[in-house]
């Protein structure tokens, strides 16, 4: 399933989901400048490779500085390929600016990071003897699908279904959406606590670990205000009809 978009409008200007987009763009077409064994470099260095951590005779024979945890932050603006931070920055385009508009700028900025941290934490406990780095900012944004479905679960996806070569368009509830896209990562990371550890594959529990950070830390970073009903409108607050007596005097209200 593909997202193509939602039908909960903003009432401010998303500058931080701009400004995080801006800066995954302007990290990878860096790295289209780098030479293949620099990308590696790069990847090994500030990508989440748990072994680096876990087992640091094996960090120090691969040339790698044992420990340290700035990858957990450093990860979420690497990524390994056009289509994977392509898929990445529009999902976080589609949901980004409506939790967003819901926590505040420097809230939604604090919430994004710590979802990405909390992926990367999951991540590092499920495989803490990977020798393969892992990145990307799907983690992050998984924690904003997160928020998103505890506050609009009733807002329409108009999501693409490919079925075969015939591409299938629907409006879908964001509770079926993301409870169906939850449940793919979920399953996927079960199963892949069977296979062996190799390259190119997804870090679904770092999906699963930023989900579930996003649900639980959406309330904290809510902004203090008006009630949003689950469409994405304001509650606003309407004072009673009152009856008007005219003053004869004035021709006024008395």
């Amino acid at each position: 399933m593909f997202p193509l978009r939602d039908d909960v409008p903003s009432r401010r200007a998303p500058v931080v989901t701009w400004a995080l987009i801006a800066l995954n763009v302007g990290v990878f077409v860096w790295q289209l400048t780098l030479p293949e064994p620099g990308v590696r470099r790069l990847f090994f260095l500030f990508g989440i490779v748990p072994a680096r951590l876990s087992d640091p005779a094996w960090a120090a024979a691969s040339g790698l500085p044992p420990g340290g945890l700035l990858p957990l932050l450093t990860s979420m603006f690497l990524h390994a390929g056009f289509l994977h931070a392509a898929f990445n920055l529009w999902t976080l385009w589609i949901f980004g600016d409506n939790v967003e508009d819901r926590m505040g700028r420097a809230r939604f900025a604090c919430f994004y990071v710590a979802c990405g941290l909390a992926a990367g934490v999951v991540h590092l406990a499920v495989h803490p003897a990977s020798t393969v780095p892992t990145v990307g900012a799907s983690g992050a944004i998984a924690g904003v699908l997160g928020a998103y479905l505890r506050w609009f679960p009733g807002a329409r996806v108009l999501t693409l279904i490919p079925i075969v070569i015939y591409p299938l368009v629907i409006e879908i509830p964001a509770l079926v959406y993301l409870g169906l896209w939850f449940l793919t990562q979920l399953l996927s990371g079960a199963t892949s606590l069977g296979l062996p550890d190799v390259g190119g594959g997804v870090a679904w529990w770092a999906h699963v670990g930023g989900f579930l950070a996003g649900l639980a830390l959406a309330g904290l970073f809510a902004r203090r205000g008006p009630a949003q009903l689950p469409g994405g409108d304001v509650r606003h607050h309407v004072l009673p009809n009152v009856s008007v007596r005219r003053d004869p005097r004035w021709g006024g209200p008395a």
